[in-house]
């Protein structure tokens, strides 16, 4: 049975970071990810943790000046002390958060330098970070990310993370399948979660959703005052092994009143089902 992490980077914007924690768990996760978690203290985030009663499945690895446009460290010639220093810190995080895994980004390929050049770094690379989260009991992941949105990105397809899954051949490095950019790159996605995902190298499988504002339209005006609404198209998921079933709770009063001034969708639906009767002939 797939089971989802809240992540919190990305969701519940409105409340401080600290905040989401109990956000999540109040919405039914018993799972969090979330990308770094170095501005906090490894306390101070345990605690939360624990208050909340989650786990936490994921965060990444430093990946070097995030601000100044890095994405990474692994495939960078002459940076591997900084990446070396980064695991370790991310490991000290995983032990404290009792996280079973940690994502290593691959990191952009320098301007000038041909891709294939810097593979025997990543590959030294991720071979020494997975030796030390083995002696931890985590796993490594790497995730190829499309370089419409990350130019420059080192990975890319998922033939190429399996290929270096391979090279590196070390059992606790393992794929972040991440449906939105496979889909962006390669497409097909079907096929390639039936050839990937039966091999076990899946240690990660995420999903997410394209919003769309609709500002006009009948389905606006079968709401009776809205002015806008949103429509998801889930293109991303995100799966993990080690997090518990996703159970959702209504609150007694949960819903917006302002909401509920405009219907719901059932009666939307039957507006729109009469409004198509008016314009059909009927016999007398």
């Amino acid at each position: 049975m797939p089971r989802f992490a809240a992540n919190l980077s990305m969701l519940y914007p409105e409340l401080d970071f600290l905040d989401r924690f109990q956000a999540a768990a109040r919405d039914g996760f018993q799972a969090v990810e979330y990308l770094f978690p170095y501005a906090y203290e490894p306390a101070q985030l345990a605690a939360r943790l624990q208050a909340n009663g989650l786990q936490q499945v994921l965060f990444n690895a430093p990946p070097g000046n995030w601000d100044g446009g890095e994405r990474g460290l692994a495939c960078l010639p002459g940076r591997e002390e900084e990446f070396r220093e980064g695991i370790a810190k991310a490991l000290v995080y995983a032990k404290a958060l009792a996280c079973p895994r940690i994502h290593v980004m691959a990191g952009l390929v320098p301007a000038g330098i041909e891709r294939a050049s810097v593979r025997p770094t990543y590959v030294a690379n991720l071979r020494w970070a997975a030796a030390q989260a083995a002696a931890q009991g985590v796993d490594v992941l790497i995730e190829p990310i499309n370089t419409r949105d990350i130019p420059g990105f080192f990975l890319n397809r998922q033939d190429h993370a399996h290929e270096l899954i391979d090279e590196i051949a070390a059992a606790n490095v393992k794929v972040q399948m991440d449906l939105y950019h496979c889909q962006v790159v390669e497409g097909d996605i079907a096929m390639k979660i039936r050839q990937y995902l039966p091999t076990g190298r899946v240690g990660h499988f995420q999903i997410a959703g394209v919003p769309e504002v609709v500002l006009d339209g009948p389905e606006i005006a079968a709401f009776q005052g809205a002015e806008r609404f949103w429509r998801l198209q889930p293109t991303r998921i995100v799966y993990r092994p080690a997090a518990l079933p996703l159970q959702w709770a209504d609150e007694a009063q949960g819903a917006s009143p302002n909401s509920l001034m405009t219907g719901d969708w059932a009666e939307m639906a039957a507006r729109l089902k009469v409004q198509e009767l008016a314009r059909q002939w009927r016999p007398f």
